[in-house]
């Protein structure tokens, strides 16, 4: 953990977080979904290491191929690229039916209104995987901005833009720097909330401090990039946490309690 003078402190204009496996809990139902269909035809699925690729990005691995290439020639012959897709998603999809928020979610959120921090989402996925889980879940109202991959280049893009060229996938800076436009902050201003060595790679790359938070599949990668590491959001407050990277956090309004949305344990 890297230490900052506390005389040096920067003041945290926005708390800018990746989406997959730091606000929702979706990455172990993808990966779930991939090493099913992967033992389906007698394939080990990938390795942690193998899947660090995949994590907080798009297309890093060629997973289909990787199926047709591992597999046994007799099986090879029977694959079918659309078949595994198709039921990867639906196998996914059920899988997440019942998702929720990652422990201490909420209570950063609320911690952030209180004092009157802009949030904003950076991540690699779609608009409408963001924005849907983020509704479903009660919190999309929480989020000043969303940035994904895909979407137009632009801070006067409004949230519920469509998808299309534009923004890179991380480890591309694109999306923090988005998100910091239209915020209006300057990166180095700005905390990022990561869980991949890719996101992290990202945030900075787009001159941000950085706060990784692993989970189950990146707990053994190498996030040592990041400027500090908790095991948990609900493990610190906004405001502990922003200390560990030298920012100070003011507050305009008293303790309250501002969560909804479903979630899971308490604020630390």
């Amino acid at each position: 953990m890297r230490s900052h003078n506390a005389s040096a402190r920067m003041d945290l204009h926005a708390v800018i977080m990746d989406f997959d496996g730091i606000v929702v809990d979706t990455e172990g139902p993808i990966y779930l979904a991939w090493a099913e269909q992967f033992e389906k035809y007698d394939i080990a699925p990938p390795s942690m290491q193998e899947w660090a690729l995949e994590i907080g990005t798009i297309g890093g691995l060629d997973l289909v191929g990787m199926v047709r290439k591992r597999a046994s020639a007799a099986v090879r012959e029977r694959i079918d690229p659309t078949f595994i897709v198709d039921t990867v998603r639906k196998r996914r999809d059920d899988l997440l039916a019942g998702a929720r928020l990652m422990p201490g979610v909420l209570c950063w959120l609320d911690d952030a209104k209180r004092a009157g921090i802009p949030l904003a989402v950076a991540s690699s996925s779609g608009t409408e995987w963001v924005r849907g889980h983020l509704d479903s879940l009660g919190i999309l109202d929480r989020f000043d901005w969303i940035s994904c991959a895909n979407q137009p280049a632009t801070s006067q893009r409004p949230v519920q833009a469509p998808l299309g060229e534009g923004l890179r996938a991380k480890p591309a800076p694109d999306t923090y720097l988005d998100a910091c436009r239209a915020l209006a902050v300057e990166p180095s201003n700005a905390m990022a909330v990561e869980d991949s060595p890719n996101g992290i790679a990202a945030a900075k790359s787009a001159g941000l401090k950085c706060l990784a938070v692993p989970h189950d599949l990146t707990r053994c990668l190498d996030l040592s990039e990041a400027d500090s590491i908790l095991e948990s959001l609900a493990s610190r407050t906004l405001h502990s946490a922003a200390s560990l990277l030298g920012f100070a956090v003011g507050s305009k309004s008293p303790s309250a309690p501002l969560s909804r949305g479903k979630a899971a344990g308490s604020c630390p």
